[in-house]
Order: C-alpha cells, then structure tokens, then sequence
C-alpha cells in the first residue's frame, strides 16, 4: 500500500478549525501508462499544495484501488483548483487513459476528533 507522508503526525493532514471542505476521490486505475500517472499525480500534489485555500491532503492506494482526501478552505478555492489549466489536463487523461472508474465527493467537514496514541517502549519498535 502505498501512501503519501504530509505531516508531524504520520499520513493524517493536519486541518485547521471547523468548517472547512473535503474533497474525496475514490479511483480504480487501469493498467495503463503507470510512470505518467506516478509523474503526474506527483505533480498534481505540488501544484495543489501551493494553491490557495489547501490545508492538507490524505492519500492511500493498494494494487489499483486509491483514495485521496484533499482539503481545502471554501468551495471556492475547490472550484479555482478543479479549473486550473494544468489540472484539468491530469483529469482529461484520468477519464482516458488511467482510470476505470472513480468517485469524486465535496464534503463540508463539521465535527473531527483526533488521537494520537502515547508513545511507549513498545511504540518506538
């Protein structure tokens, strides 16, 4: 399983306070074009995390199967990064050439909680 490292705190993006959005994209690839698709998602990463109003991203993926998490301020700064010229190429290519299916969902976050475990002897094995 691959995963994408972004924080103190492990895979888990540090957000800021309550409300703020989330954009989950949940995606089967194909098993075409694997380095363009490596490139291109590392890509979309820097161009996205340098965007204003992103606050953090959660990314996991197991043989084709992938979810990410992207977060953000306002659905306005969604719909800016949805319409980036750059963007909207790596999502023209997802629908012909990498994907076989996906989902993309806008949620408003409202309530989180967080936990992280103590460290102990054992943890740091």
């Amino acid at each position: 399983m691959s995963k994408i490292k972004n924080s103190t705190s492990g895979y888990i993006a540090e957000t800021p306070e309550l409300p703020y959005y989330a954009v989950i994209f949940s995606n089967t690839r194909t098993h075409t074009d694997d380095d363009g698709y490596g490139a291109t998602a590392k890509r979309m990463v820097e161009l996205g995390t340098a965007y204003p109003g992103f606050l953090g991203i959660e990314s996991v993926r197991e043989g084709h199967d992938g979810i990410t998490v992207s977060y953000w301020r306002s659905k306005e700064d969604i719909a800016r990064w949805r319409a980036d010229a750059e963007h909207r190429v790596a999502q023209e290519t997802g629908q012909t050439t990498w994907y076989s299916s996906y989902c993309l969902r806008v949620a408003k976050v409202e309530r989180q909680h967080h936990y992280i475990a103590p460290l102990t002897s054992a943890s740091k094995l």
